[in-house]
């Protein structure tokens, strides 16, 4: 039976149908849940869905990090579950301290829009376990505040313990590192700013997006 998967939608988000599509494509099930809600007792993996929650006031995931789900998703996370941000929800996950360091404004201060090759650092997560260390693939970016940041020691951390997921093989937005996406240090809780929902498809420019998925209903 495929894994039940939670995708979180927030005032804003605007890839949940996106996600959906992906995780059907696979052979997975989801559900959606609004970001007042706190029942995740029958979810088996959590997106974070991309976009602009709560507008992206303050700066993005600012606001969205105090909705009633992100408790929930805190507990969930605690239990070594998985738990996915993508682009928007990569910035909420920093913004509640389930992932170390920052977005930022894209170094050149323009909203990137465009396909990008990545890296493949690791495929000891449960959203790259199909995929294999090395290999490249090729992503879409939709962002505006993508540049990773972070000091010195969380680098350092973050290289020592294999966190890095995935890095840009041209860096777009200025991030450290090359960094296009990271793990926590028990590998259960992934943020990345490329979209693997919309590569999916051959014919709107790549499918590697889909091994990223297999991944996640593959527990």
């Amino acid at each position: 039976m495929p894994n039940l998967i939670g995708i979180v939608v927030f005032p804003g988000t605007n890839c949940e149908f996106d996600v959906a599509e992906a995780v059907e494509a696979v052979g997975g099930n989801y559900r959606f849940i609004f970001h007042l809600d706190k029942e995740l007792s029958d979810i088996d993996a959590v997106v974070i869905a991309g976009g602009f929650a709560h507008g992206d006031y303050l700066r993005p995931g600012a606001i969205a990090r105090f909705s009633p789900i992100m408790e929930s998703i805190e507990k969930f996370a605690e239990d070594g579950r998985p738990v996915i941000g993508i682009c928007n929800g990569f910035q909420v996950l920093t913004e509640a301290g389930l992932l170390p360091g920052a977005l930022q404004k894209n170094s050149n201060l323009t909203f990137l829009c465009e396909p990008t090759v990545l890296n493949i650092e690791t495929n000891e997560t449960p959203f790259t376990s199909k995929l294999s260390p090395g290999s490249k693939v090729k992503l879409f970016i939709n962002h505006f505040s993508g540049n990773y940041t972070c000091n010195d020691q969380t680098l350092q951390e973050l290289k020592s313990n294999n966190q890095i997921v995935l890095t840009y093989l041209n860096n777009p937005n200025g991030s450290t590192q090359n960094i296009a996406g990271i793990c926590n240090a028990t590998r259960n809780v992934v943020g990345l700013m490329p979209h693997p929902e919309r590569a999916i498809d051959e014919l709107l420019g790549s499918d590697d997006g889909l091994k990223f998925f297999k991944s996640l209903i593959n527990l």
